[in-house]
């Protein structure tokens, strides 16, 4: 197998120094992609990320589109390393037939996303928004909020993120009930969860907050049976994957009251533009606190996240393995091309 390229280019905006100096101290040249404001990654087009990308051996991405015929014009791109957890969007199968190998910046972002989650409720519940609103329109008067504190919360998944969620909620004294393909009895009974299935969760919630990954089986999670199973007033929490939830049936739930409201950090609206206008009703709502995406966007996130993607790429280029909790297609020779 011939020596990859050392050219790494990033897609990423506010990727540090400190990872740029990792890469270099590694030989690399490291090239910045410059996107117009406002332009993230998964908004280019093959063609414009081939032309980005050709000669590079190494490549730290966003939510670009990873696709088979991507990768077979760029054959000699190693190493995609995306600066985050998710991977909804990367060709997995084809990386590992034609040889890459695709890493995520596992354990580098679940205390800042962890942090929103409960932020998120936090404001939903204690309607921040809508008091903020009524005061620069001039009127004083209080709402009624919601306490998180003793209240029910649903967690549906348990991977990292969602163990910080949990780690947190403790400290609120809730009743915390978990969903998840795979209960683990000694960590409910360290951590004081409750394992439940999803229709229980849903019934017998305050607050549901989701951290599962989007799969064919987990897409709509939330939608309008799932909302009616609910209780009324109840809120939903998302900083996962916008296809969990229906945003279609989301909209209409606080439409008319049946929901309490909702704190969203993604939206369908990122894969699916039709959607946008969904979107846009969604976050003009009082009662909905929205972000573009931004729950790893933290200073310390991204630098934690970006020192993990970057020395992921070192470790493919140097011929080792990343950390197996980094790694989730090998098709190097002799990987087992997981």
């Amino acid at each position: 197998m011939r020596e990859p390229s050392r050219r790494v280019v990033v897609t990423q905006r506010f990727f540090d120094d400190a990872s740029v100096a990792i890469l270099e101290s590694a030989g690399c040249e490291v090239v910045l992609a410059e996107l117009p404001p406002g332009q993230a990654d998964g908004g280019l087009s093959q063609g414009e990320l081939v032309d980005l990308l050709q000669g590079a051996g190494g490549w730290i991405v966003g939510h670009a589109r990873v696709t088979r015929e991507l990768l077979s014009d760029l054959p000699g791109l190693l190493a995609i390393s995306r600066r985050g957890v998710g991977y909804e969007r990367v060709d997995l199968a084809a990386a590992r037939d034609l040889g890459r190998v695709v890493t995520i910046a596992a354990g580098g972002n679940e205390a800042s996303v962890a942090d929103q989650a409960i932020g998120m409720m936090l404001a939903v519940g204690r309607r921040f928004r809508e008091a903020q609103g009524q005061m620069i329109g001039g009127s004083w008067s209080i709402l009624m909020g919601t306490d998180l504190y003793r209240r029910t919360v649903g967690v549906v998944g348990l991977g990292r993120i969602g163990r910080s969620v949990v780690q947190r909620l403790r400290g609120f004294e809730a009743e915390i009930l978990v969903a998840t393909s795979r209960p683990d009895p000694a960590y409910a009974a360290a951590a004081g969860v409750r394992f439940v299935e999803l229709p229980a969760l849903l019934r017998e919630s305050d607050y549901v907050t989701l951290h599962a990954p989007l799969t064919p089986e987990t897409r709509h999670l939330i939608d309008a049976d799932s909302i009616a199973a609910m209780r009324p007033g109840a809120f939903v929490i998302n900083t996962a994957r916008g296809g969990l939830v229906s945003d279609t049936d989301l909209l209409a739930a606080l439409k008319t009251g049946r929901l309490g409201g909702a704190g969203l950090d993604v939206f369908e609206s990122e894969s699916d533009p039709s959607l946008k206008p969904v979107t846009d009703e969604l976050i003009a709502l009082p009662n909905v606190v929205a972000a573009p995406h931004a729950g790893a966007s933290t200073r310390e996130g991204l630098e934690r996240t970006n020192m993990i993607a970057a020395q992921c790429v070192v470790d493919v280029f140097e011929g080792r393995d990343p950390p197996p909790e980094c790694v989730v297609a090998d098709g190097r020779p002799g990987r087992g091309r997981r």
